[in-house]
């Protein structure tokens, strides 16, 4: 990017020497054109050239662009779009189309990015090559395709100039594919590289915690704030505040995992003052928010009343060793099954549903937590007391069978006292997917999340008539917009749902629903891989109720998960 800002740089100079309005346009040009302008200046004096219409063509893409640099720094990603694009009609660039697919990055639509990038490397990048190969890398690499990132960080380094992330963001696909101390020799090298660069040594951190060295994981963050605060980012491409909020975070989940919860509330803490702009500090502060939470209740204990069935725990830690570069091989389980509803339609099977996935999961070595027909302050407990569980595990598993329902594409488990009421709050009658979900998204732990619960939409009046379905009449769960990713082998989260969107989940003729009569038949098999287990599931299902049920998944997990191991 430095090399194509160098380019406008040069056509800038051309501007400011032209006759026309020359006084005015010489104190306002360095302004606008300078990358080290203070991003408000910056974008008040291009603001101000353009208004004054003396350029066309060339001359007028250039202003764009500038004025695009300075929306970049303030992390507005829709104007830099608007004003890349401007420039893109006006004169096409390798510049704009780079600047354009870093924004479009950071607002985590990474294939239009992958098209710009790779619209810029069809123009013939040349000198800046290596820079574009480097973001369309970082594009692959947020999409999971972690072998077409190293290629592209290959090309990268290959092309130059010699660049401390291209190091850093190889070592990272690396480790995703389990290949942790290749993913520590390219970050090592990536800080030899550039040793004032805070993030590679965040990235450090990550692979430490990997290997449970909580010290030196603390370390690495430790200095990697310390220099992040020391100077701020250089790199206008940098989103404003990301450096500081994901050393924080990860700086506060060693910080936990060592039971030191005092520093970990104070980073985390930290975490929620950054400005988020991009989409990976915002799901760190999620996360940060929900471990504050958490944390909070350690020193101070819930006054919550005692849930309706209260948590059963049992099973141990698996017997099977863990992947290369985890720290531990616990793995917990949450169970919740909620049917005898109050206030809307009452579902027979729930509670035998979860009955039977929990002695499921009890016999392949998991430790549950389990909960039949909870109200709202019973789930809140529960569920919070599982997520700091979680913490300390490799594989945790959330399985929910009961009411659910979305609003505005966010989810809602129901708990069966929830009365929903003209002007209510639904976080406060119901428990939001979105926050067991941030509470479990760690690079370094297998998150699995599944739902037997109607996915159909949108909410209508409630009903307190018996139904076969599990809905409350027209209401279901929506499809995530975004799960969070793994950086070791096997990390990440995977969803599934007992039926497609729009349809219903049936509760099912005998004692238990067809999706978890099939689940607890395939979840404890053993050499069964996680995602094709499901498949096995998806099929009984959709012969059991002749096509009118079809479980969905969606998964960032990063290679193959077994809950079972062969013998």
């Amino acid at each position: 990017m430095r090399r194509s800002l160098l380019m406008f740089a040069l056509l800038a100079a051309t501007l400011w020497s032209s006759p026309s309005s020359a006084q005015q346009r010489s104190q306002l040009g360095p302004l606008c054109t300078t990358s080290t302008t203070p991003a408000d200046r910056q974008i008040d004096a291009c603001n101000k050239i353009i208004a004054l219409k003396v350029f066309s063509g060339e001359k007028l893409a250039t202003i764009y662009f500038w004025r695009a640099v300075g929306w970049n720094k303030k992390g507005n990603y829709a104007q830099v779009i608007a004003d890349a694009s401007e420039t893109i009609r006006l004169q096409p660039s390798v510049a704009a189309y780079n600047l354009r697919g870093s924004a479009y990055y950071d607002k985590g639509e990474y294939d239009i990015a992958i098209a710009d990038f790779n619209d810029a490397l069809r123009m013939g990048a040349s000198g800046d090559a290596g820079i574009v190969y480097h973001n369309r890398g970082n594009a692959w690499r947020s999409k999971g395709e972690y072998a077409k990132a190293i290629a592209d960080y290959d090309m990268a380094i290959r092309q130059g100039p010699k660049s401390a992330f291209s190091f850093q963001n190889r070592g990272a696909s690396k480790q995703a594919l389990g290949d942790i101390e290749g993913a520590l020799a390219d970050i090592n090298e990536a800080i030899r590289t550039d040793p004032v660069l805070p993030q590679p040594l965040t990235n450090r951190a990550v692979i430490w915690r990997a290997k449970g060295d909580l010290d030196r994981a603390i370390a690495d963050t430790t200095e990697a704030i310390r220099l992040a605060k020391a100077k701020a980012p250089a790199n206008i491409m940098t989103p404003p505040g990301s450096v500081l909020i994901s050393a924080y975070t990860q700086r506060g989940l060693a910080y936990e995992a060592k039971g030191d919860y005092a520093n970990a509330r104070q980073d985390y803490s930290a975490t929620l003052q950054g400005v988020a702009s991009d989409a990976g500090s915002k799901a760190n502060q999620a996360t940060a928010k929900v471990r504050l939470s958490l944390l909070s209740e350690i020193e101070a204990p819930s006054t919550a009343p005692t849930p309706t069935s209260a948590p059963t725990k049992a099973g141990a830690p698996s017997p099977a060793s863990p992947p290369a570069g985890v720290a531990t091989g616990r793995r917990v389980a949450l169970v919740i099954g909620n049917g005898a509803y109050r206030h809307v339609s009452a579902l027979t099977n729930p509670s035998n549903d979860a009955r039977a996935i929990a002695k499921s999961l009890r016999g392949i070595g998991f430790a549950v937590t389990e909960g039949i027909d909870l109200d709202r302050p019973g789930m809140q407990s529960m569920i919070r007391e599982f997520l700091r569980e979680a913490a300390r595990s490799q594989v945790a598993i959330v399985y929910y069978a009961g009411h659910g329902l979305q609003i505005d594409g966010h989810n809602y488990l129901v708990p069966v006292d929830a009365q929903l009421k003209q002007g209510s709050s639904l976080a406060d009658v119901m428990m939001d997917m979105d926050t067991i979900m941030a509470g479990l998204d760690d690079q370094l732990r297998t998150n699995i999340l599944i739902l037997d619960a109607c996915r159909n939409n949108p909410m209508a009046p409630q009903a307190a008539t018996p139904g076969t379905g599990r809905t409350i009449e027209a209401s279901g769960l929506a499809a995530p917009s975004s799960l969070g990713s793994g950086s070791t082998l096997g990390a990440g989260t995977l969803i599934a749902f007992a039926t497609a969107p729009g349809k219903v989940a049936l509760d099912g003729e005998g004692s238990n629903s067809p999706f978890s009569e099939a689940l607890s038949r395939h979840i404890g098999t053993p050499g069964l891989e996680v995602q094709q287990m499901l498949t096995r599931v998806r099929a009984e299902v959709v012969a059991a109720t002749k096509n009118r049920q079809v479980p969905w998944s969606n998964s960032s997990l990063l290679g193959e998960v077994y809950l079972m191991e062969k013998p």
